[in-house]
């Protein structure tokens, strides 16, 4: 592939990372527990999109900056913390009941809303932007003039990969979500506690470093 080196190396490597467990993982398996199939695919498509905003500006070199400056770290860090305390805080204090209606349930469900939480969760992830810009370049040919490209491609092959990964998790949650929706207390517990895990990653990310 044209100014790319090792692309078999790094589909393996792609999906050894996609499978393993981290912040975009949690929040997915929480919104498919918590209310179920189509919330965790709206979930799934707002990661992706957040992958592939961190493409381009990996591309264009904009990430450098998240790299090289400690403030506009801390600011994105700071925003996507805040951001994640208030889904949590959301979930947590949810009055709606989850009903044994799958039709009505699903209805009462602002699959926008989580398609855009999806997107700001990952894109106000600084890890994710020092991620793409320092395992991208690793598979991009030392050679070639233009960069653009092939960070492109490799950024969508890494979102294409990682967003069929994530589709199986969320479909494999929102069966739990299915068998649970039939009782009302013990659904709202799932709810509550998939809350309480996003305020926890929030403090998580506003923890984080750049080491």
């Amino acid at each position: 592939m044209t100014g790319i080196i090792n692309y078999e190396t790094f589909l393996l490597t792609g999906l050894l990372l996609n499978i393993t467990p981290g912040n975009d993982t949690i929040f997915i398996l929480s919104r498919s527990m918590a209310q179920g199939k189509r919330a965790g695919i709206m979930s799934v498509l707002g990661i992706a999109t957040g992958s592939l905003i961190h493409t381009i500006l990996a591309a264009f070199g904009l990430s450098i900056i998240i790299a090289k400056s400690i403030l506009a770290f801390n600011i994105i860090k700071y925003a996507g913390a805040a951001y994640l305390l208030y889904v949590g805080y959301k979930m947590l204090t949810d009055k709606t009941k989850l009903n044994t209606d799958t039709s009505i349930s699903e209805n009462l469900i602002n699959l926008k809303k989580i398609y855009r939480d999806g997107v700001l969760t990952n894109v106000l992830n600084p890890k994710v932007a020092l991620f793409f810009i320092s395992f991208l370049p690793q598979f991009i040919d030392p050679h070639t003039t233009n960069t653009i490209v092939p960070f492109i491609k490799l950024g969508v092959t890494f979102t294409i990969t990682g967003t069929i990964w994530c589709l199986i998790l969320a479909n494999c949650a929102s069966v739990i979500f299915s068998k649970l929706k039939h009782n009302k207390k013990l659904s709202n517990y799932v709810n509550k506690t998939c809350g309480g895990v996003l305020i926890a990653l929030g403090i998580k990310i506003a923890l984080t470093t750049k080491k």
